[in-house]
């Protein structure tokens, strides 16, 4: 008898299949859980996984919710079958291996350790501070992109990463809506003066631009470049809201986190299908 015969069978899914079910579910009601080691897992993940190591899952199985549907994915596909059957043993609900692993995702993905820029929220923030530290990540992205049509050349470059910039204007106006409708203030502020106390600007996902600009080497005068890097950031902004929402103590307060996760998963959505009208036009 093989030994991995000894594990309950789990199923599995292509990357394509893992990717339309995500999009299909709030990132509250899934786990995408990341079992390779912490060196693999810097290098790129996919947004919002968890980080166990197989070598660790049997004694941190219980970090996990036995209720929700969990993606487990790896490499290439052979640990995560493992850890999938593992986790399927000991009564987990629905756990699907995702065949072909991180190797096969073809799509946009995170960087950095599990802790990166979750140092922006303490975890004991009310609503309200958790809606003035969002503000100031898109904030710092609207400037982002901003000072990076200032660099380009190409009129539709330009208009581009001016486009960008009012998509992140338009999420900030949101943000300040809702910081009012949950009665963030005893009287009515302006978004002016709601700027004032929001405090320092960050960039979303926990990079500087220079970092940025380092790790994809984007080609500034060029369309596709464009989309291929906000891409990238909304990735990676996706991915810190996912993993501070598990850090966040008050329920309202991660409702609000969770919200804005699924609003950046809709705008990762909406930049992959700008980047589709644009490929081969380039």
């Amino acid at each position: 008898m093989k030994w991995i015969q000894f594990f309950t069978p789990a199923k599995s899914m292509d990357t394509d299949q893992a990717k339309a079910l995500i999009s299909k579910h709030p990132n509250e009601e899934t786990i995408i859980l990341d079992v390779r080691q912490p060196s693999e897992y810097e290098q790129s993940h996919i947004p919002g996984a968890v980080l166990i190591p197989l070598s660790e899952l049997s004694d941190r199985s219980d970090e996990l919710d036995p209720d929700k549907p969990i993606l487990v994915y790896c490499a290439i596909g052979g640990r995560s079958r493992v850890a999938a059957q593992m986790l399927a043993g000991k009564g987990f609900k629905e756990v699907i291996n995702v065949s072909g692993g991180i190797k096969a995702w073809q799509s946009e993905v995170a960087l950095g350790p599990q802790d990166l820029g979750v140092d922006l929220f303490s975890g004991q923030e009310a609503p309200e501070e958790v809606l003035k530290v969002a503000y100031s990540l898109e904030q710092g992205l609207g400037d982002f992109y901003l000072t990076l049509g200032s660099r380009a050349t190409n009129p539709k470059v330009k208009a581009l990463f001016s486009k960008l910039a009012e998509i992140e204007l338009n999420h900030q106006k949101s943000i300040y809506q809702a910081y009012l409708d949950i009665g963030g203030a005893t009287q009515k502020i302006t978004q002016k003066e709601f700027e004032s106390i929001v405090g320092v600007k960050s960039l979303e996902g926990g990079l500087t631009t220079e970092q940025y600009l380092e790790l994809f080497t984007p080609d500034l005068n060029k369309e596709t470049d464009v989309i291929s890097l906000a891409m990238s950031i909304e990735a990676q902004a996706l991915d810190l809201y996912q993993r501070v929402t598990s850090g966040i103590d008050d329920p309202d307060s991660r409702q609000v986190v969770q919200k804005i996760a699924n609003e950046e998963k809709t705008h990762l959505q909406s930049l992959g299908k700008l980047m589709d009208t644009l490929e081969g036009t380039d």
